[in-house]
């Protein structure tokens, strides 16, 4: 998979399966709607329409089936046709799971997607999750190759008219930023450590023509950044806070995104288990997902103001390890006495908010994490966490993950109850809960909304994606097509506005979106 390249076509254009192995994939009422015209020259000499017919009788999804058409060359597979309200209606982790089982091998393959056109955004991103980019298996060094699978959609529904070159720019765009995202989750802390984090950033900096800020090391300590600082200080390699910032004339709104990223979590001085601690190569997920999801978002047309801001370090043992009752001072000003140095990435992440809030003059601040293992008990494996200061962006977030596939669920946003959990007698605050039964991931977001403060006007989104950031032992690349549709709105490309929950979907009066494009933006 590592050397496959995807492509979005408009047509696909002809080939006999055998040259060119066929998946054909949608929910079966969209799949009878696919004229044989549409499909002849891709299936025939070796189907037929009456083969294709009978195919179709047979399939009975619950909830997927397939069923072959020629040998292993080409092969049909129906989604559930139907699903619940919290799920996305284009049925996105399915579609992964098809792509995975049924796609017939081969170097040059196709695949044609038959959904309807709100769905064509989700349907792209969780095809890209089937094409990871990272391996170091030695047969695949071994292979020179570069193998091709080329995504042609077919719409059905209302708006059902060709495929857009836009739409197709943007497909690419946002898939690329979704594989670059589980790459940088897949690959271990040996090779992505902190100093190959900060290149992967320069890297789409220099590809977007931006140069990004990076303060390090004891420069951190100097400036004030103490959770930063103490998480990572340990480390070989040391800890960094890196801001790309996107600046464009004309912007209404300054928007940040925050990321953690901990590219190895030994837990600290408070060390995981043997059977805990393998798989933390993922803390880093929060940070992949805002990079892949900034750099797409700038390329297709961000019309405000977009910092995204990493806060990355190796949470590591050594002489120089943060213990158990040591006392740091945050950028906030806010001091944390600390009784688990394995509640790190609330630390950093608390240090990269009030950055935004102080520094940047953000409107709107999103941070996004894999911050805690209750993330996965409170919403499931599949639907990521968010916990805001806004309800609005509360039922945007749930909306955007539909619209996606990128599945949200709320937490209880209540620090009048719950902040009391990080009482401390000789601080402001500790930086790990006293009841572990009382809601942690909701309390472990209101640490970091403490740093801004739970009195600050802007809008505050915190998204805890520790589950949902990995299908077994492989990264999905999660949070890249949920920024994107979330913020949609202040893009110019047109699929992600038709995404997007928030800004301007007609309903407005052409006058007050002209008198108040921020707040439309906003809500």
């Amino acid at each position: 998979m590592a050397n496959v390249q995807l492509q979005f076509q408009a047509s696909a254009g002809e080939a006999d399966p055998q040259s060119r192995p066929l998946l054909v994939l949608g929910q079966l009422h969209n799949l009878h709607r696919l004229p044989w015209a549409q499909l002849r020259g891709k299936l025939q000499p070796r189907v037929s329409e009456e083969v294709w017919q009978s195919a179709l009788s047979t399939l009975n999804p619950n909830p997927t089936d397939s069923c072959p058409l020629y040998l292993n060359y080409a092969t049909v597979a129906a989604l559930p046709s139907r699903v619940s309200r919290h799920n996305s209606p284009s049925a996105a982790q399915f579609i992964t799971r098809l792509v995975r089982n049924c796609l017939p091998g081969g170097v040059n393959r196709c695949i044609l997607m038959v959904c309807e056109r709100s769905e064509v955004f989700a349907s792209a991103c969780a095809l890209a999750r089937a094409f990871p980019l990272f391996t170091h298996r030695s047969s695949a060094s071994r292979r020179t190759e570069k193998k091709t699978v080329t995504v042609e959609f077919f719409l059905v529904g209302q708006n059902n008219g060709p495929i857009e070159v836009a739409t197709l720019k943007c497909l690419a765009s946002a898939t690329e930023g979704v594989r670059l995202a589980a790459r940088i989750v897949d690959t271990p802390c040996n090779e992505m450590n902190t100093d190959n984090f900060l290149e992967e950033i320069k890297k789409v900096g220099k590809d977007l023509g931006i140069t990004p800020t990076i303060i390090r090391d004891e420069e951190l300590k100097e400036r004030g950044f103490g959770g930063i600082y103490g998480v990572g200080k340990a480390a070989l390699h040391p800890p960094a806070l890196a801001v790309l910032s996107h600046t464009p004339d004309g912007a209404t709104q300054t928007i940040a995104w925050v990321g953690k990223g901990i590219v190895y979590d030994t837990g600290g001085l408070s060390i995981k288990g043997k059977t805990t601690m393998p798989g933390m190569k993922r803390d880093c997920g929060g940070a992949a997902a805002i990079l892949g999801a900034f750099k797409a978002t700038v390329k297709q047309g961000f019309k405000d103001n977009l910092h995204a801001v990493f806060c990355l370090a190796e949470n590591a043992v050594g002489p120089r390890a943060t213990r158990p009752d040591d006392i740091h001072v945050l950028y906030s000003g806010k001091t944390v006495e600390i009784n688990n140095t394995d509640a790190e990435g609330r630390l950093i992440l608390a240090d990269g908010v009030a950055y935004a809030c102080k520094d940047l003059g953000a409107d709107i601040i999103l941070d996004m994490a894999t911050l805690t293992g209750a993330q996965g008990i409170a919403t499931g494996k599949y639907h990521a966490a968010v916990l805001t200061n806004n309800e609005e962006w509360e039922k945007a977030c749930v909306k955007a993950g539909r619209n996606c596939g990128d599945l949200v669920h709320p937490l209880v946003y209540c620090p009048e109850l719950h902040f009391s959990e990080f009482t401390s007698a000789v601080a402001d605050m500790k930086n790990s809960v006293a009841d572990r039964d009382n809601t942690p991931s909701s309390c472990a977001g209101l640490f970091i909304a403490s740093h801004i403060g739970f009195d600050w006007p802007g809008v505050w989104v915190h998204i805890d994606i520790a589950a949902p950031v990995h299908a077994g032992e492989r990264a999905t690349g999660y949070g890249v097509a949920l920024l994107l549709s979330l913020f949609g709105g202040a893009s110019e490309d047109p699929l992600l506005n038709l995404v997007s929950p928030l800004g301007c979907n007609g309903d407005s009066p052409p006058e007050d979106m002209e008198r108040d494009s921020k707040r439309r933006r906003l809500v």
